[in-house]
């Protein structure tokens, strides 16, 4: 007790928690406003360190709580990235076009930009890629004005186009991306580093040094956000990699492939290896390489179940299904398109639907079930 009133030593949770309990006094008379913005900043380590249900929960639950509209906008915007890692489309679409219309409210045009940054994801994610596209180009327009000054972020809505003009099939466009992002070079291993500070600050927070725990915490969360650019690159050289296969150019798909392996194993992101492994399968297929495309499909399909990645497994399943129509078993196709089918529903992945339920239907025309691709064909139209 001496030691703590002459401020020789700082007093644990468990011991601040103990004098409150025999003042009857709550623990937080103690330590001001700090639980409020560790809570705040608690989330935001959650979501800078791609804790993607933490972070949702955590936003959740502050909004409930929030006051005023730029406090909600702020949230929400959290929010919506928090959404858009766990893949689930509407919700972050939703959350970020209300963080976006407050902003705009506010006059806060430069918090505008990154609303409709991860509004744009939340599109992309829905299949919706025409308007994806349009919202990422109103942002990479509005960054390139100076209206946002991270200066990561236009590589960021950069890499955001290739990827979506990969989707939609232009692959020459997304291709020439490259030109813009090429000379990005390796980056320091900020992701290790990232981790140490979180734990650090979470480390000073049990011992009830909050102001050590929310220097650390910012540390963390700057070094999370260039980490991110990595993770991106990753991402991008995977989609450049499906693009290049298109354009029939398998060696360069396969040397972009590998490297978005590499890069995601060294992340440790299995969730994002699911879909590169399957990028893989396709390479393989393409070669003529059918057991090796069969295996690689299998590899991500049970990477892409383990994680929940829903459109990582949807694309295995139509690649296996791919590789077994390559072979001749068009039995054994049409019951992996059936599961894909099934999965995209699930998902309520309206562009995927439609080319799975094409390519299904495509096959069993050609087997000679004309029926029933006549009624799989009227489905993918009416899901438009």
């Amino acid at each position: 007790m001496s030691a703590l009133e002459n401020g020789l030593s700082r007093p644990s949770m468990g011991a601040l928690t103990f004098f409150a309990e025999r003042l009857g006094l709550p623990a937080e008379r103690f330590i001001g406003n700090a639980p409020a913005v560790w809570s705040r900043l608690d989330a935001d380590l959650a979501l800078a360190s791609r804790r993607w249900e933490a972070a949702a929960l955590a936003y959740e639950t502050l909004l409930a709580a929030s006051t005023g509209p730029a406090q909600r906008a702020e949230l929400l915007l959290g929010r919506a990235q928090a959404l858009a890692g766990l893949d689930a489309g509407p919700e972050a679409a939703a959350a970020a076009r209300q963080a976006a219309q407050l902003f705009e409210g506010l006059g806060r045009k430069d918090m505008v930009v990154p609303s409709r940054y991860w509004l744009a994801w939340g599109e992309y994610q829905q299949g919706n890629f025409v308007e994806a596209r349009a919202q990422f180009e109103w942002v990479l327009e509005q960054v390139r004005s100076g209206v946002h000054g991270d200066p990561d972020f236009e590589l960021r809505v950069v890499m955001a186009l290739a990827r979506t003009a990969a989707r939609v099939g232009e692959d020459a466009i997304a291709v020439s991306y490259l030109e813009e992002i090429d000379a990005l070079d390796e980056r320091l291993d900020d992701h290790a580093r990232a981790t140490y500070y979180n734990s650090l600050a979470c480390a000073h927070r049990e011992a009830g040094d909050f102001e050590a725990a929310i220097r650390a915490g910012v540390a963390a969360i700057a070094l999370y956000h260039a980490a991110e650019s990595d993770l991106e690159m990753g991402a991008l050289e995977d989609d450049l990699a499906a693009s290049y296969l298109a354009l029939g150019d398998a060696a360069k798909a396969a040397e972009l492939a590998d490297d978005s392996h590499l890069r995601f194993e060294r992340l440790g992101d299995d969730k994002y290896l699911a879909k590169v492994l399957d990028t893989q399968a396709r390479i393989a297929l393409a070669r003529q390489q059918h057991e090796e495309g069969k295996r690689l499909a299998r590899e991500a399909l049970k990477l892409a179940e383990r994680t929940s990645n829903a459109l990582a497994q949807i694309d295995a399943l139509v690649t296996l299904a791919r590789a077994e129509i390559a072979v001749g078993r068009t039995d054994a196709a049409s019951d992996l398109y059936e599961r894909a089918a099934a999965a995209t529903r699930k998902a309520a992945a309206r562009g995927r639907m439609r080319e799975v339920l094409a390519e299904w239907a495509e096959l069993l025309a050609k087997t000679g079930e004309h029926q029933r691709a006549f009624e799989l064909m009227r489905e993918a139209v009416r899901d438009q």
